[in-house]
């Protein structure tokens, strides 16, 4: 079995940073060696340690001035709007149904849904992210589209198809019993296939009734560790809309939980204006929230409370998300820029040690998939990323002036962006390489 190994400076994650000190919980290794067989990671430590046990003839990647990472994991994001990204000026009711909406409508096309996700996939890979909890459209073809790219790739993903059947366009509508039997039928095609997790997605409780809510809480139950993934307290008129239609319920994640939905591998995008008892909801059944802080920002949402939320008193797991199209860049890297803005605007600092926690094995920890990716350590999937310490003339005069790790990681989240990943890897074989301009897989060479 052929080996696959590289080296270069390393970092990785062995605890939350939110709960501990985080520098007990960064493993740094300035001069690391990364061995990879059958696409997991074998040996992880210092060159010096590991180099005799190379096997003869082995190719060493050497990537000088970087820092390798696990992959980033992408917990909300949304791949049919990727066509409308940067939509001008309006907040999240009118902008779903101005610009949104008609745009998912075109996925009844699968040869515009194969288009649409073979660019956001490629895009992904460019950015550094090796796994995301990705919405498709009503239609059962977007989701086809979407898994057969990532099967490309072999990625590990996480996507459904979405669940609506009231206050959208008829052409985005379903019925509770078609949208029941549509995900049953792609739940037996696509989960556990390969890398592919399948997620029951209904859109949000407004574009739901309760019948197809307390369906979609049935789909939960026909197969193994199914996931979940909805929104969640978004912006107040939507609060306010929640509110008005479910009037039975005591507040909006009660809509969900009435419906039982929420639970292990439920992670619910938002969560801006959530209260104190919904935190220690979240944290008594498991549930992830998704920290959205460009889309949040570009919408005029809110500010999500993250430090609340990771109350260590009674921790919600949490992870990062672009969003897309409300958020403005499909980089963590850029998310992050905006999510330490967003803490300062709270009164809080969010460290570049917790930050990079976030975007990796934190992201890993709310998809209940930290057994298996979002850490550089043996027996993990090597997804990895390669993070170009002098990406532009800008970073490459500001480095030699940090004196720290910290430092480094610092400049690298507020000033970097898709630039900034000069290789990404998927179960140990690389599938975008900057330098050499393209694109990897099943030995195709396709340009960037």
């Amino acid at each position: 079995m052929s080996v696959t190994a590289l080296r270069g400076a390393a970092i990785t994650f062995r605890d939350d940073p939110f709960q501990a000190s985080p520098g007990d919980c960064l493993v740094h290794e300035p001069d690391a060696l990364i061995l990879i067989e059958d696409g997991r990671i074998t040996a992880f430590g210092p060159y010096a340690d590991l180099r005799e046990s190379l096997p003869e003839g082995t190719l060493v990647t050497e990537y000088k001035d970087a820092i390798i990472s696990a992959g980033f994991v992408d917990t909300h994001v949304h791949y049919p709007q990727l066509p409308m990204i940067g939509a001008y000026g309006e907040q999240l009711l009118e902008w779903l149904e101005k610009y949104v909406f008609p745009v998912e409508a075109k996925f009844a096309d699968p040869e515009h849904a194969a288009q649409v996700a073979a660019v956001f996939l490629r895009e992904l890979l460019r950015a550094g992210t090796t796994t995301a909890a990705v919405y498709c459209t009503v239609h059962p073809q977007s989701v086809e589209a979407f898994f057969t790219e990532s099967a490309r790739f072999d990625t590990r993903m996480v996507a459904g198809k979405v669940l609506m059947d009231r206050h959208a366009p008829e052409v985005l509508r379903d019925t509770a019993q078609q949208g029941y039997d549509e995900s049953a039928a792609l739940i037996a095609r696509w989960h556990g296939r390969g890398r592919q997790h399948y997620c029951v997605t209904p859109r949000f409780a407004p574009t739901s009734t309760e019948a197809q809510l307390e369906a979609a809480g049935a789909l939960l139950k026909t197969a193994h560790n199914l996931f979940m993934q909805t929104h969640i307290a978004e912006n107040r008129a939507e609060c306010a809309w929640v509110e008005a239609l479910f009037p039975e319920r005591s507040n909006y994640l009660d809509v969900y939980a009435h419906a039982g939905l929420i639970g292990h591998r439920s992670v619910l995008g938002h969560g801006i204006h959530l209260a104190e008892q919904d935190f220690c909801t979240c944290h008594a059944t498991g549930a992830a929230l998704a920290h959205c802080p460009t889309s949040n920002l570009f919408l005029g949402s809110g500010l999500f409370r993250l430090f609340d939320a990771m109350d260590p008193r009674r921790p919600v797991r949490v992870g990062l998300g672009t969003d897309v199209g409300a958020g403005t860049s499909l980089s963590q890297l850029a998310s992050l820029n905006e999510a330490y803005k967003v803490a300062q605007l709270t009164g809080r600092r969010l460290s570049a040690l917790q930050s990079f926690w976030l975007a990796t094995l934190g992201g890993a920890r709310a998809l209940y998939l930290d057994d298996r990716i979002g850490r550089i350590a043996p027996d993990y999937e090597a997804d990895l990323c390669v993070l170009d310490l002098k990406a532009t003339p800008l970073m490459r005069f500001r480095m030699p002036f940090c004196e720290s790790l910290e430092d480094q990681l610092f400049v690298l989240m507020t000033l970097g962006d898709d630039r900034v990943v000069r290789a990404t890897y998927a179960a140990g074989h690389k599938v975008y390489d900057r330098d050499q301009g393209c694109f990897i897989y099943a030995g195709r060479h396709d340009p960037c």
